[in-house]
């Protein structure tokens, strides 16, 4: 069985930010991962990740937000779409209230 696209969806914000997510099943885990997809979720501009969510081999399961890299425990596709998208409406909403 090949790789097959779970999930694909793509916004480019009039402030000129992307957010992208990109989900994977697979026929087996990645290296560093105990489930069967690949997935990398984005949000910053061209060449700036603000937020980024991936599981990389041989990393595993993983948040970025600027800088900072964390481990991320993954439960559930849901899940992980959640933590996503709440951690962009917080920085969204951050960045509009700094303006």
């Amino acid at each position: 069985m090949a790789a097959k696209l779970i999930f694909k969806n793509r916004i480019v914000f009039d402030s000129g930010h992307i957010q992208e997510m990109v989900i994977w099943g697979l026929p087996e885990s990645v290296v560093g991962s105990r489930h069967q997809f690949k997935y990398s979720l984005f949000y910053g501009r061209s060449g700036e990740r603000i937020i980024g969510y991936d599981n990389e081999r041989p990393k595993g399961d993983h948040r970025h937000y600027r800088t900072d890299e964390e481990d991320y425990t993954f439960t559930t596709i849901e899940q992980l779409i959640n933590d996503f998208l709440s951690d962009v409406e917080e920085e969204r909403r951050q960045d509009n209230a700094s303006k």
